[in-house]
């Protein structure tokens, strides 16, 4: 008799375990796709500005459905429950990485072009001379119209890469381009703008 009432206590112990896992798989599902669908309202620019995040994310949602797959609803609705507050965080950071490279373009877009026009003229200049000044032979003054060529064609590169909402590629083409410009004026003894030697905020 006694054996029977605990394989019968068990039995219903087992029944109310297994009962609660069931309780938990429709929150946890439920869980799962708010933060699908919050996560895909910002994962495009998530990828683009902050990528290490935005896999971090990507990851746990995968890890919180492998757990439904398994049964640990528990672990599926935990996992599922710390993603709302880390979304948010990744929205925070997408605007504040879009706002920063927004404002290192406006510094660079003001700077490179007068720059560019600056070399150009220098050099339109030098070709008119017959002879190059002091410091410049004319190897050198090869190099630097072989240099503006490239400065140009990654300005343009940049621009349109801008044009298109890619910030982060045109601030990297554009950075590319105030180290190039930089050089060539160095090349062709030309005062360097602060704003070609300092970092553009």
């Amino acid at each position: 008799m006694l054996k029977r009432s605990f394989s019968l206590l068990a039995t219903v112990a087992l029944v109310v375990i297994a009962s609660g896992c069931a309780n938990q798989k429709t929150p946890a599902e439920a869980a799962i796709a708010s933060a699908e669908t919050a996560f895909s309202a910002v994962q495009t620019e998530a990828v683009k500005y902050v990528p290490d995040q935005a896999k971090g994310i990507s990851d746990a949602i995968a890890a919180a459905k492998d757990a439904v797959a398994k049964g640990d609803y528990q672990a599926a609705l935990t996992n599922a429950q710390a993603l709302p507050a880390r979304i948010a965080d990744l929205t925070t950071a997408v605007a504040a990485k879009k706002a920063e490279l927004t404002s290192t373009w406006a510094g660079l877009s003001t700077a490179l072009p007068k720059a560019v026009e600056a070399i150009q003229s220098r050099i339109g200049m030098l070709s008119k001379s017959k002879n190059l000044p002091a410091g410049l032979d004319k190897a050198r003054f090869e190099e630097a119209k072989t240099a503006l060529a490239t400065v140009t064609s990654t300005w343009s590169e940049a621009t349109t890469a801008f044009a298109a909402g890619n910030l982060t590629d045109a601030v990297a083409k554009a950075e590319s381009v105030k180290g190039q410009a930089a050089s060539v004026m160095g090349l062709l003894h030309m005062q360097v703008p602060a704003g070609l030697t300092a970092p553009v905020k």
